[in-house]
C-alpha cells in the first residue's frame, strides 16, 4: 500500500489537504475513513474511486462540511476548514465550495434561473448582478437562454447541467461532485464527462470528484486515490495506476486482468524474465511490486486483454512468443469480438480479437502477448 503524507501542514501547491483523517460511524467497528492523508493540487480533477463503502464519499463530506472527522486536520490552501484538536469546524457556508450531488437536487417549483441563482440570493447579491451571472453559467454549461424553462419539463442531462451551473455560480474555490452521472444513460454520461473536462481546463478550478465508475476515474483525472476499506491503495496518474499496480487490489478493480501462470527465469533491473506455463517459447518481462516474487518461484502474470493478439493457427509449433489455445465460444460485441479460450496449462481466459476477423467456436489459435507492460505477482494473489 503506498504511504501518504503525514505532516502536520498542508502542501504548499494543494488547494485541499487532508492530515490523518479519520471518521467512524456508530454500530460499526471499523473506520469507514482510516487516518487518511491527502494533498489536492491547485486546478485539477482529483478523483476518489473505488467500491461501495470504501470511504470516498465520507472524504468528500468531510471536505464539504457535511460530516465531522473524528481526528485529523483539513486545509483549504494553507487556511484550516477542520482542526479537531482546536475544535475548528468550518461550516460548509464557510468554505467557498460548489457542489453537485447524486440527485441534482433540483427545486421542482423553480424555473431554470431560480435553481441556479439561488446561492446568490442567499448571499444577498443585487437582482441584476444576478440575471447576469445566471446567463453567464448557463452559457458555459451549453444552456443558453433556458433561464425561464421550468425544472420538471428539464431531462435528466439539462438536470445534471443545471445542478453544475448552480454548483459554480457562486465561483467557489473548490468544486465537489459526488457521483454526478451515476443517473444518466451511457451516452449521456460519455458526453457529460467530456463537457466537464472541458469546463474545468476553461475555468482552471479545483474539482474533487467521487465516483466508483472505472471509466469516469480513468478519463476525467490527473490524479486518482483508490480507496479500499477506508483508506488509500494507491495514488498516481490514471496511467500509472493501470500500468503499474501497487497490489492485487488495484490491479484486479482498474479494468480487466488475465493471469497466466508462469515461472521467473531471472530478475534484472528492468523486471522479471518469465516463462510462461504451456508455451515453451513464450517469454515476457514483467515488473514485480510483490516481495514473494523471486528467482525461479512460480508466479501470475497480470496482462491486460488489449495486450494480447489472437492469431489463426496454421498447426505444428506455435511460434516464438506464443500460447497455443482453442475458441470455446465467439461473442460479437461490435467493436470487438470476445472469446472464452482453453489453454493448455492454463484455466480458460476471456480475450479480445479484432472484429473484422473472427474464429469460429473449436478453432485453434494462437495467442500473442506483447513482451512486456505485464505485472508478476506470486501464487498466493
Amino acid at each position: 500500500m503506498v504511504t501518504m503524507l503525514d505532516n502536520s501542514r498542508p502542501s504548499a501547491a494543494a488547494a485541499v489537504s487532508l492530515r490523518n483523517v479519520s471518521k467512524s460511524y456508530p454500530g460499526s467497528r471499523t473506520k469507514a475513513v482510516d487516518n487518511l492523508s491527502l494533498d489536492i493540487p491547485e486546478g485539477q480533477i482529483f478523483t476518489l474511486l473505488g467500491p461501495s463503502g470504501c470511504g470516498k464519499s465520507t472524504t468528500l463530506r468531510m471536505v464539504a462540511g457535511l460530516e465531522n472527522p473524528d481526528e485529523g486536520a483539513i486545509y483549504f490552501d494553507d487556511s484550516p476548514v477542520v482542526l479537531t484538536e482546536r475544535k475548528i469546524m468550518l461550516p460548509p457556508e464557510k468554505r467557498n465550495i460548489g457542489m453537485v450531488f447524486q440527485s441534482y437536487a433540483i427545486w421542482p417549483h423553480m424555473t431554470v434561473a431560480q435553481n441556479v441563482g439561488y446561492p446568490l440570493r442567499m448571499r444577498k447579491v443585487p437582482s441584476a448582478k444576478i440575471r447576469d451571472r445566471v446567463a453567464e453559467v448557463l452559457s458555459l454549461v451549453g444552456m443558453p437562454g433556458m433561464e425561464k424553462r421550468p425544472a420538471p419539463l428539464l431531462s435528466g442531462g439539462q438536470q445534471q447541467r443545471v445542478a453544475l451551473a448552480r454548483a459554480i455560480v457562486t465561483e467557489p474555490r473548490i468544486l465537489l461532485l459526488d457521483e454526478p452521472f451515476s443517473n444518466l444513460d451511457a451516452k449521456l454520461r460519455e458526453q457529460m464527462r467530456l463537457e466537464l473536462k472541458l469546463l474545468q481546463k476553461r475555468l482552471n478550478i479545483t474539482v474533487l470528484f467521487v465516483t466508483h465508475d472505472q471509466i469516469e476515474a480513468l478519463s476525467l483525472s490527473d490524479q486518482i486515490a483508490l480507496m479500499q476499506a477506508g483508506r488509500v491503495q494507491q495514488q498516481g496518474s490514471a496511467r500509472g495506476l493501470y500500468d503499474a499496480p501497487a497490489n492485487e487490489f488495484v490491479r484486479d478493480f482498474l479494468g480487466r486482468t488475465l493471469l497466466f501462470k508462469g515461472k521467473i527465469r531471472s530478475i534484472g533491473q528492468l523486471g522479471a524474465s518469465v516463462a510462461i506455463d504451456g508455451a515453451g517459447e513464450c517469454i515476457v518481462s514483467a515488473r514485480s511490486h510483490d516481495p514473494g516474487v523471486s528467482e525461479g518461484s512460480e508466479v501470475f502474470v497480470a496482462v491486460r486483454p488489449e495486450d494480447i493478439d489472437v492469431m489463426a493457427s496454421t498447426g505444428g509449433r506455435p511460434p516464438p512468443g506464443t500460447i497455443p489455445g482453442r475458441v470455446g465460444a465467439a461473442l460479437f460485441l461490435g467493436e470487438r469480438i470476445e472469446y472464452r479460450i482453453e489453454l493448455d496449462g492454463q484455466r480458460e481466459m476471456s480475450i479480445y480479437g479484432d472484429r473484422r476477423s473472427q474464429f469460429s467456436d473449436g478453432a485453434d489459435v494462437w495467442l500473442r502477448l506483447k513482451r512486456d507492460g505485464h505485472s508478476a505477482w506470486s501464487l498466493s494473489s
